[in-house]
């Protein structure tokens, strides 16, 4: 039996804003971490880069066939391990 309709958009309108929003801030922070000296330059690469990145998990979440499918969490081995557990 599935659920309404909208239940699974708006669960995937969810995950692709939190889950779009967490990848590109990592992006960001990581790039304005490990670049080169120029601080300021570093920083705009990072920024620039999560745009894309914030738009790729987008597309990725709204192309799934399943609204459970496009987690990283279902795809970790430990939380597969961590379900099991009683």
């Amino acid at each position: 039996m599935r659920g309404p309709r909208w239940l699974g958009i708006l669960s995937r309108c969810i995950a692709a804003v939190l889950g779009g929003y967490l990848l590109a801030a990592l992006v960001a922070i990581g790039c304005a971490l490990w670049l080169g000296p120029p601080r300021a330059e570093a920083v705009l690469v990072g920024m620039l880069l999560s745009f894309a990145v914030h738009a790729g998990a987008v597309i990725w979440v709204f192309a799934a066939r399943s609204a459970g499918g496009p987690g990283l969490a279902s795809r970790c081995r430990p939380w597969r391990w961590a379900r099991r557990w009683p």
